[in-house]
């Protein structure tokens, strides 16, 4: 298994592997904060597509919150791991409260996240979902819905690195999924990367603004690093 540079690498690679999108009329590259968003700003700019985020919150377990129970995204999206439910007997009103809890941390962070951008239409467009890794699946899974809801015309779920187990339910529900390696054991994502420190909300918002001059200047026909 490859151990991964640091995100940029990642995407790097990961970029070759769609290179079938690139220049697609239409497409754009969607990362999932705040890790997946170094991956996807690579992967966009490598296949010349819009780059936007979409924001997604963990449901945790309450008292063991690194434990996924589901996930939130932008539209009032829920997925819910109905093992996980099931096993720990999650009651409706705690599921609610954490759902609550999350939708509000969501908005707020989507708007420090975007610093003024405006999202991006979804409605009719080919959507690639990128994140640095993929775990239990909840994240993504939640990203995807999301998505379909918002009326996308095909959506990709793309990562560098996934859980055998979370490769094998997104191939249920996304249109098509590009994966580089499924480590088994997995352990953790990080494990995967040799750089891999936290990626900040400055970062992201860098990333946006970088992303959206470089579409600027390639709808303009300007050289990169001409005068936007």
């Amino acid at each position: 298994m490859t151990i991964f540079q640091d995100r940029s690498q990642a995407g790097r690679e990961l970029a070759w592997r769609l290179s079938t999108y690139a220049d697609r009329p239409g497409a754009l590259v969607l990362g999932l904060p705040r890790g997946g968003v170094p991956v996807a700003a690579e992967v966009a700019a490598a296949l010349h597509l819009p780059l936007d985020v979409l924001v997604v919150r963990k449901l945790g377990v309450p008292g063991h919150e690194e434990l996924a129970m589901g996930a939130v995204a932008a539209g009032g999206v829920r997925v819910l791991n109905d093992a996980i439910v099931r096993q720990l007997a999650i009651k409706p009103h705690t599921l609610e409260h954490v759902t609550e809890v999350e939708r509000a941390e969501l908005l707020r962070r989507e708007g420090r996240l975007r610093g003024g951008l405006q999202a991006v239409r979804l409605r009719g467009r080919v959507v690639v979902l990128v994140d640095d890794g993929v775990a239990t699946g909840a994240t993504m899974r939640s990203a995807v819905a999301a998505v379909r809801a918002a009326g996308a015309a095909r959506v990709v779920a793309a990562t560098p690195l996934a859980s055998p187990e979370a490769e094998g339910l997104l191939r249920h529900e996304a249109d098509e999924v590009v994966c580089l390696q499924t480590p088994d054991p997995f352990v953790a994502v990080g494990h995967w990367y040799q750089h891999f420190p936290q990626t900040e909300d400055e970062e992201v918002r860098a990333l946006l603004r970088e992303a959206e001059a470089r579409v600027a200047r390639e709808v303009r026909g300007a050289p990169e690093g001409g005068t936007a």
